[in-house]
């Protein structure tokens, strides 16, 4: 019989089926011989132990389409980075960092910005205009009022769409508005730190509809970018792409070289501040770890 893994904790994997069982089962000794590992998300053959109390064997692990390492879950269609407006108010530098993962990752990406009702209309679409004009999709709600989740819950339909953030920006109060009958606990916000308590313990596929998961993941306050050379990650910044030709220099890392089309475009205000000290941020970063390696 097929399924596909739900949820996997301590050892047992929760295997949801076409008629709508769910088995708890253990993976056979000959995964670890392989050197593998089932995910979340993997589509896998069982074989039945016990009917009447819905306990098998995972057998196989058919071929998977993805799988990311952060979090551990396979067979994505795509990745819903969420952030909150206010309490906690966003962090851009986190934000670019999810981005670049998921991209790194080949996932594609939409942005949701939560508790659009805390926030002032200005700020609002100033971040919301940061990010179209970078070409991501921007999505603006307020979890709490049910405000916006509509379009949101449009978007997740007929596919697998995992959910990353931090902690506090009501991810789990999003997930429980989409999935009635899994209630995920949500906590308070900290007040002395300013951000969330992290009430999601592991990585679970919830099912929102027909042929539609959601998957939940803990929430991060801190992230190291992917490993990659340095001159990859302007890749990952697309709105350098249309002032790269104006670089006098092949390979510009535009950052210290003169003549750079793409720091012209910032002192004209066409590419983001933020955006742009984060990738001078970044480049740093990956500069140091490659001085380690060597």
């Amino acid at each position: 019989m097929k399924g596909k893994i739900v949820k996997g904790i301590a050892g047992f994997y929760y295997v949801n089926t076409a008629d709508g069982e769910t088995y708890e089962c253990k993976a056979k000794g000959i995964f670890r011989k392989k050197g593998q590992k089932p995910l979340v998300g993997d589509l896998v053959e069982i074989d039945i132990i016990d009917e009447e109390k819905k306990v098998a064997n995972v057998t196989e692990i058919l071929p998977r389409k993805n799988a990311l390492i952060r979090p551990a879950v396979a067979n994505v269609d795509q990745a819903m980075v969420f952030f909150a407006l206010r309490s906690p108010n966003p962090d851009a530098t986190l934000l670019d960092r999810f981005l670049i993962m998921m991209a790194r990752q080949e996932v594609p990406v939409f942005i949701c910005f939560n508790k659009r009702d805390l926030a002032e209309d200005e700020e609002a679409r100033r971040w919301e205009e940061i990010y179209t004009s970078c070409g991501y999709d921007v999505m603006l709600i307020a979890a709490g009022k049910e405000e916006g989740t509509d379009e949101v819950r449009s978007r997740l339909m007929g596919k697998t769409t995992v959910i990353a953030g931090p902690s506090g920006a009501g991810k789990s109060t999003f997930t429980n508005l989409m999935q009635s009958e899994v209630h995920m606990e949500t906590g308070d916000i900290s007040k002395k730190l300013g951000r969330g308590k992290n009430t999601t313990r592991h990585a679970e596929l919830l099912p929102i509809g027909h042929e539609t998961f959601f998957c939940d993941t803990p929430g991060f306050t801190s992230m190291d970018i992917p490993d990659m050379e340095p001159e990859e990650l302007q890749q990952y910044f697309p709105e350098f792409a249309p002032y790269e030709p104006g670089c006098r220099f092949q390979g510009c890392a535009h950052i210290h070289e003169p003549s750079c089309g793409v720091k012209e475009a910032l002192a004209e205000q066409k590419i983001c501040k933020e955006r742009y000290e984060n990738y001078c941020r970044f480049y740093e970063e990956l500069q140091d770890m490659k001085r380690r390696r060597y």
